[in-house]
């Protein structure tokens, strides 16, 4: 067996025992980076550092700073109530509001599990509530957490964009938010209507609203009331813009500004805006740094580092190869489309999205086909498959879900999660690849 195949065959054996042992591959990836690298094909240890990331690390580390702050202090949450509150009741859009705040959510660089963690337990609540489908509520709440995943301020878009930049690839941060999250849009329509959706639009549900969204809306106040005062629990109502929250919007407005009109290092923004609002209230930042997600950081850079060591020692040049000699870039779109949605649904697509793109370099680099939907093909098709049981936000769903057997939700969640992965892929891959997009 050669080398390169060794080391491909490693590749997918991490994404393997990640999915199955409750190990970070990201510690996996920098063990199987100094085996691969100095052990078996020589390579010194000062080459292996050359492949750490450090610009991606800042780029992760700075953005999870600054949105660790922004959960702890209260103004996810708020964000939370106060998409509730729109409601009104129409019991047919509620779970559009739901859609809308996960997109919101992740696109202002709240991380997927985060946000599902967050949202999870009100979504499947309130459906019990009102007697909407347990599964259509979970799915349309994950399909919006989806939607706002390539955002550039968000961990996938960031990622994305950082592994594009440093393969000197075209690519647009905006194009590829746009299209995953028109893409999202269109799977969320489908859903909702598959579901019976629409008949909710029929029912006149005031009161069943009026009930619901109390009860819903005094569960996040306590939440932020904890907070803005963890010692006290009384649960009087404090879910409210207070200054310090206004600054935290205000800051998150800045970070846009900052690194989509001045081309500032999206990491290093968010430590400076991070660093402004500690500033502000030193006294509620304890625990802020524990409460960033660094298995994720370790994972994305031990992968990344790993992938470094490949394209050091030949693989990426043999995959190319092997890619290149498909003839057709079209096709090879749609494998890796395939592949992504696969490995996603029981890895991490963290992970996979660090890992894919030094892979398919070849169809990124042929200019018969377009680039950014080429990307846009596999991003897509990697993260909506995160409705699976086995991914974490899939797992949130199952664990919250409420006037249904955990049984019985389990078999549709995961008979919905396997119509997404055959489907899924080769939707995306049809419009962005094969048809296009007007835009680009």
């Amino acid at each position: 067996m050669s080398i390169e195949i060794g080391a491909i065959i490693l590749l997918l054996l991490m994404f393997i025992i990640g999915a199955i042992l409750p190990i970070n591959i990201g510690i996996i990836g920098f063990v199987a980076a100094f085996i691969m690298g100095v052990l078996v094909s020589g390579l010194s240890v000062d080459e292996i550092f050359s492949a750490f990331p450090a610009d991606l690390f800042v780029l992760l580390a700075g953005v999870t700073f600054l949105f660790a702050i922004v959960q702890k202090n209260g103004t996810i949450d708020l964000i939370s109530r106060w998409g509730l509150l729109l409601v009104k009741g129409n019991t047919g859009l509620i779970p559009w509001v739901m859609f809308a705040l996960g997109a919101i959510l992740t696109s202002i660089g709240t991380s997927a599990i985060a946000s599902a963690s967050i949202l999870s337990p009100i979504a499947l609540r309130v459906a019990f509530q009102y007697k909407i489908n347990p599964l259509m509520m979970g799915l349309m709440l994950l399909i919006g957490v989806t939607a706002g995943g390539f955002s550039p301020l968000h961990l996938f878009g960031v990622i994305v964009n950082g592994m594009m930049d440093s393969q000197n690839l075209p690519h647009s941060p905006g194009l590829l938010f746009l299209n995953t999250f028109i893409l999202c849009v269109f799977v969320a329509i489908i859903v909702f209507i598959l579901f019976g959706g629409l008949r909710f639009f029929r029912k006149d549900s005031v009161h069943l609203y009026t009930a619901a969204t109390v009860e819903t809306v005094e569960t996040i106040d306590i939440n932020v009331n904890q907070v803005d005062n963890p010692e006290d629990n009384s649960g009087k109502s404090e879910g409210r813009l207070t200054w310090y929250r206004g600054f935290t919007l205000l800051g998150i407005a800045l970070l846009v500004v900052l690194a989509l009109g001045y081309n500032v290092h999206m990491g290093f923004a968010g430590f400076g805006v991070g660093l402004a609002l500690f500033l502000m209230a030193p006294k509620r930042q304890e625990g802020v740094l524990q409460s960033m997600p660094w298995p994720i950081i370790l994972m994305v850079t031990g992968i990344v580092t790993y992938v470094g060591v490949l394209e050091q020692i030949g693989v990426i040049e043999y995959m190319t190869q092997l890619i290149a000699g498909m003839n057709n870039s079209v096709m090879a779109a749609l494998t890796a489309s395939y592949i992504g949605g696969i490995i996603s649904s029981f890895a991490s697509t963290t992970g996979f999205l660090a890992a894919i793109i030094p892979l398919a370099i070849p169809i990124l680099q042929d200019p018969t086909v377009s680039s950014i939907g080429v990307i846009s093909s596999i991003s897509f098709a990697s993260s909506i498959v995160d409705i699976s049981p086995f991914s974490t936000n899939g797992a949130m769903l199952l664990a919250n879900a409420q006037g249904m057997n955990q049984n019985e939700f389990f078999r549709k969640l995961l008979i919905a999660s396997a119509c997404f992965v055959v489907i899924g892929p080769g939707l995306a891959w049809l419009i962005f690849v094969v048809i296009g997009t007007p835009w680009g």
